[in-house]
C-alpha cells in the first residue's frame, strides 16, 4: 500500500472533521456584509402520539388511493419499452461476432414484431382508471396480459434457442446472469432474460 492512498483518505477525514468541530462564530466571516446571514433551522416538530399518528396516516392513506388514478395504458407501454431496452442492452453487451448476427437478426426480427404487437394491445388499453377494478375484472386483465405474453414468448422462443445456439459460454454467461434494477426483478427471480 503507498502512502499517497493512505494520506488521500486520511485528508479528507481530518477536513470533514474540521468542518463539523468548527465553532459557528469561526464562520462569521461576513459578518461586517449585511446582504449575507447565516440562520439556524427551526427543529422539526415532535411526532403525534401513536394513537393519533396511526389514525391520521390511514385516513390520508385512504384519500391518496381515492385520488390516485392508474393507467393501464401506460404501464404496458413501459413494460414493451423497457424490453425493447433490454434486448439493446443485450446486443451491446454479447459483442456478437458477423456469424452470430444472422442469428440475432432473426431473433431481433420476430421480438420486433412481437413488440409491435404488444404495442398495438398496449393501446387499446384504458388510459387512466381512477377507480380501483373489481376482482374479476382485475382477473380477466391479468388473463389478457398472461395470454398476450404467452403470445409473445411463443413468437421468440424459435429464434432465441437458435441464438443461444450459436454463443460462446461466456456470452451465454451474460445472457444467463439476472440484471437487477428497477424493473429487472423478473430477472432475478429466474424468469427468461430479454425478450
Amino acid at each position: 500500500m503507498s502512502l499517497r492512498s493512505l494520506l488521500l483518505p486520511s485528508a479528507l477525514v481530518l477536513a470533514a472533521g474540521f468542518a463539523f468541530a468548527t465553532p459557528a462564530s469561526a464562520l462569521d466571516l461576513f459578518a461586517e456584509d449585511d446582504g449575507i446571514e447565516l440562520a439556524q433551522a427551526t427543529p422539526p416538530a415532535p411526532p403525534p402520539p401513536a394513537g393519533q399518528r396511526g389514525e391520521r396516516a390511514k385516513g390520508a392513506e385512504r384519500a391518496d388511493r381515492v385520488e390516485r388514478s392508474f393507467s393501464p395504458k401506460a404501464t404496458c407501454i413501459d413494460m414493451v419499452a423497457r424490453r425493447i431496452g433490454d434486448r439493446a442492452y443485450v446486443k451491446a453487451r454479447l459483442e456478437l461476432t458477423p456469424e452470430q448476427m444472422t442469428a440475432w437478426n432473426a431473433f431481433e426480427k420476430a421480438a420486433d414484431e412481437a413488440s409491435a404487437k404488444s404495442m398495438a394491445r398496449c393501446q387499446t388499453l384504458p388510459a387512466e382508471m381512477k377507480e380501483r377494478p373489481g376482482y374479476v375484472e382485475r382477473l380477466t386483465m391479468e388473463e389478457d396480459m398472461m395470454k398476450a405474453r404467452i403470445a409473445t414468448i411463443e413468437a421468440v422462443k424459435p429464434s432465441l434457442t437458435a441464438l443461444v445456439g450459436v454463443l460462446t459460454a461466456d456470452q451465454k454467461a451474460i445472457l444467463d446472469r439476472p440484471r437487477l434494477g428497477p424493473g429487472h426483478m423478473a430477472h432475478a427471480m429466474g424468469r427468461p432474460g430479454p425478450r
